[in-house]
Order: structure tokens, then sequence, then C-alpha cells
């Protein structure tokens, strides 16, 4: 008897499992139950579709040979049944069936299954302010939610409030920015994207943001949201007053549909997600669930996260399309890695964060490296900043983050490879990569990151974070900011507070009797680099309590004016 394969979704994971499953077993029969009216759809490229980089949302449904994955495609090509608009609303495990409805006609009907695959992805959360309702607030989901928001802005929508700074936030703020909407976006937390970057890196994007034109509000809370005598959209009222708006995006993040698992006894994880083992089964064998509904293991900690990504959601597919079949794949977990684009920002991060690594008890060792993406003379050089973390007892790669104008996503790759083969720091400032100034530097950006956390874990180097200078200062503490660099840098952009103190770093030697062998002294230059040389020389000359700034002034993410 042929074996039946049920998949429940019909968006990324699902598509992808039933298509493996019928490659490996021709007999075998598909079905896919999607409750939407669409199937196979690109999610991820939505906010470029607002935006206008992609034409028509028909392209978020093609194949790359131009074909539309409707439910024709499907069975015609894939020889896969797909009941669409069916909304499957219980599972009985015991009878091994699914009860299922037909959206536009209320019949009900039940289908049996040998495997079942949940795909059933995740919801957008949408909180219970006031005004949630109104006419004119979004969130984006579906490819529905993306023509809503472009007709919006195409009917003349002017002031966008976008609630969350978070990876659909950054990429929507620029397709509306692009249409010449004012952009204003809220975030509950102090920084930006703040469940994936530093507040050092994130600092650097809102800088890049705010030079945009966009409104950042952080650390603030939305109250309600108000509306006209029409029911539609005019403000958001925060706890730190109201923003006028005629379209609000709600992009705080998304929740896994896991009821229809919960419903059928299967077990959920700490997470909230569906628990799954290594080959994606649930606590029942003949289930298995992948994409934004389930739970992941981070391969670096071996604790469950929850990571929804598209990227994933696809893996995921594959392996249950084999296990469904009789095979033996297995998942090894997530690394977390994500980019994005902002504007002319790329930002990018893998593994771990310097706050995750604190928050775990693991003691770490960061560089923070500013620099461009190539060989500095080549025209086409962009700059970027690189943050490296590494474990301070082992020396193993813990992860980066990057933000900038140059190639983050090569870096983010290189690391996100590296990770996945327990690395230590000092690989990779041995990896052969290649090298040409039109595509690198000859000592890369990750080979300096690690050369970086290479002398600071063997003691020859000493830095601090641009916070712990900042909180240095803040603070009122009595130390010596010692610039390094030519008259001619500092007349062209200067760090003004009363502790700094220039001396070129061709005449230090020279000049060592201008400085306190008392106090702590802070080297810095534009990228430190001669910063890192200011500190061995004062170490060599007798002064114990020498560090540099990391970064140098092109990582400094706050005022130059301080105090």
């Amino acid at each position: 008897m042929a074996n039946q394969i049920v998949v429940i979704g019909g968006v990324a994971c699902g598509p992808k499992a039933a298509a493996r499953a019928r490659r490996l077993d021709p007999t075998a029969e598909i079905t896919i139950i999607e409750r939407g009216d669409l199937l196979s759809y690109a999610g991820c490229g939505m906010p470029y579709y607002i935006q206008g980089e992609i034409a028509t949302a028909d392209e978020l449904m093609n194949t790359p040979a131009g074909a539309l994955r409707d439910a024709a495609f499907f069975k015609n090509v894939k020889d896969i049944k797909v009941l669409g608009r069916t909304l499957a609303e219980k599972i009985d495990r015991e009878r091994k069936v699914v009860e299922v409805i037909a959206l536009e006609t209320g019949e009900k009907s039940e289908i049996a299954y040998d495997k079942l695959i949940l795909a059933v992805g995740a919801d957008a959360v949408m909180p219970p302010f006031v005004g949630s309702d109104l006419k004119g607030v979004f969130r984006l989901n579906h490819p529905h939610d993306a023509e809503g928001i472009k007709s919006a802005v195409l009917d003349g929508c002017k002031r966008a409030v976008i609630v969350g700074a978070g990876l659909i936030g950054m990429e929507v703020a620029e397709a509306l920015a692009t249409h010449e909407l004012s952009v204003t976006m809220v975030e509950m937390m102090d920084s930006v994207v703040p469940a994936f970057l530093d507040p050092e890196i994130a600092v650097h994007l809102a800088k890049h943001l705010k030079a945009k034109g966009v409104n950042l509000m952080t650390g603030t809370r939305v109250v309600k949201l108000e509306g006209d005598d029409q029911g539609r959209v005019t403000g958001v009222v925060t706890d730190n007053g109201t923003v006028e708006a005629d379209l609000v995006l709600v992009a705080i993040g998304v929740r896994p549909n896991s009821k229809l698992a919960r419903d059928a006894g299967l077990e959920i994880g700490a997470t909230g997600a569906i628990k799954v083992n290594e080959r994606l089964q649930t606590s029942d064998p003949d289930i298995y669930a992948g994409g934004d509904c389930v739970e992941s293991t981070n391969r670096l900690t071996g604790q469950p996260c929850y990571v929804p990504l598209g990227s994933t959601a696809n893996k995921h597919g594959r392996i249950i399309g084999d296990n469904v079949t009789g095979g033996k794949s297995t998942f090894p977990g997530v690394l977390g890695t994500v980019i994005f684009k902002a504007f002319d920002f790329s930002v990018g991060r893998v593994g771990l964060s310097e706050k995750e690594c604190m928050k775990q008890g693991i003691p770490c060792v960061t560089a923070l490296t500013p620099g461009p993406d190539r060989a500095h003379y080549y025209p086409t050089a962009k700059p970027m900043v690189l943050k490296m973390i590494s474990n301070a007892e082992t020396g193993k790669l813990l992860g980066i983050q990057a933000v900038g104008m140059g190639d983050v996503a090569k870096r983010i790759d290189v690391v996100a490879t590296a990770l996945s083969y327990g690395a230590a720091t000092t690989d990779i400032a041995e990896l052969d990569l290649g090298y040409a100034p039109p595509y690198s530097s000859a000592v890369d950006p990750l080979a300096h990151a690690a050369n970086v956390i290479d002398n600071k874990m063997n003691g020859i180097a000493k830095g601090l974070s641009p916070a712990q200078v900042k909180m240095k200062i803040d603070s009122g503490e009595d130390f010596v900011l010692l610039d390094v660099r030519s008259p001619q840098e500092v007349a062209a952009m200067a760090l003004k507070n009363p502790r700094v103190v220039n001396i070129p770093l061709g005449k230090l030697r020279a000049r060592l009797g201008e400085l306190p062998a008392d106090k702590e002294i802070v080297a810095f230059c534009k990228i430190s680099l001669r910063g890192y040389e200011a500190q061995r020389i004062l170490n060599g000359a007798g002064f114990r309590n020498v560090s540099f700034l990391d970064g140098g002034l092109a990582g400094w993410p706050y005022s130059l004016e301080l105090g």
C-alpha cells in the first residue's frame, strides 16, 4: 500500500518536504493542507516588494525558471495534491487522521496519514493595543499584508510608525522611506535589533538610520493607537509622547503556531515552539515538524532556542522529506546566523553575542575592529565594523557581529562555516582566504580581529570597549585619553574632552615625560592600530596602567563632544 504522507502547511518547510518526499518515493500519496490561498511564497522578499525592488507579488511565488508555484504546479509537476483554503482542526493520533474543514464551504472531512508533517509556521504578534483594529494598522506575515501596505503607500500615506526595531522593522523602514514617507520606529528596548546585536554594534546602525531620516524612539513603550471617526489610524500614543501616523506596522516578532500540536498532546518546548529531536520527529515518531513552528538547539550552547528563518525551514523540509520516506537524516541545530539590509548598511551576526555569553556565564574576550572590506587603497573599498567574540578560557571562536557598507555577508558566512567545525579564534587568522585588492586586504578583516583577540589573550594587548571608556568619562574618572594621530587628523575630527592629550605616534618616545606615570592611559587613533602601538611603547617604557580604545574613533559610536 502506498505511503500516505500528509503535510499541514504550504509555505516553506511543507512544500520542500513534500517535494523531497516525492523525489524519493514516486508511489507515495502526498497531500498538502494549506489554510491560505497562496503556496510556497518567499515571505522574506515581502519588504522588497513593498519597496518596489520586486515588481509583482507573483515573483515571490515563482520558481527560478519562472513557473508559478500554485496548486496546479504541485499537481502537474510534482504529483502532490493541495487542499487550499483548508484548515486542519484536529489531529487524532490514535486513528492517525487529520480532521479538516474547507473554509469556503464549511465542509468537514478526515484525511488519513502514515506520516504527518507539521509545517504550520508562525504568526506575527499583535499586542492587544487599544486601536489595533483600526484601518491602516498592519502586520507583515503574508503577501496579502504586503499588498495592503503597498496599497496604503500608493494611496497617499505620508507618516509611518513602525512598532519594533527588529529585523522586519528594519527592512520595511527602508521600503517606506524609499516611497518618501516619514518613518518613526518605536522600540521598547534601549537599542535597535536587541535580540541579535550588542549595543556597541547596534548604535552604529542607529546612527545610520537617523542619518537616513528615520526618527528612532528607543526605550519607548506603545500605550495605544488613536483613530478618527472613519476608523482610520491617526497616531501612536507612547509613554514618550504621541506620534502622528496614517500607517502603522506592528513588527515586534512572531509566535510559533503550536496550538494544533499542543491540542494533539505533542510535547512543546521551553520556547513555546514544538519540541523535536535531531531527526525532526515530535514526541510522536510518526509526526514530524519543521520550520517556524519548531524549537531549535543552539549548536554552541546546546540550549533550546527559537530562531525562525526561511533558510532553516528549507533545511528542515529536505531532512523531513528524507525521513518520512525511510531516511535517517539529522539536523544539527542553528548558530543564530542573521543578516539584513538597512539602507546602505549590511548588518549581520552569527554565534553568540557578548550579552548572550554573559547571560550563559561564558567568559569571553572581544575585539572591535573597524576598517575597509578590501584593500584600503582600492577605489571600491567600503567601511565596516566587526566585533569578534572568543571564549576567554579555551580560545574557541564564539561569534561575530558586523555592520557597515562593506562586504558583511562574506565575513558572516566565513565565521558561520568555522563555527560549524568548532574552530578556535586563531584558526580564523590562518584561513587561506582568497586575496586580491578588489576583494580583500592582505590581512582580511576577520584575520585582523582574530589577531587582536590573540594578542589580548596572550597579555600583549589590553583594550577597552567604547562603552567602557564612555562609562569612565561619564562617572568622572581621572585618566588620560592619548590621541596618537597627526595634528591634521585631529583638526579634521577630534574627541573633545579635557582628558585628551595629543602626541603623534612618531613623537611618542621622545615625549614620554609629558605623560603621568601614575594615571591610567587609554590610547587611540582612527582605528586604534596606532593606539595599540602606543600601548606597547608605553608598556616598554615602564607605564603599567595602559590600554587602547577598541576600534578607535572609527568604532566610537557616541558623540565626539564629551564633557
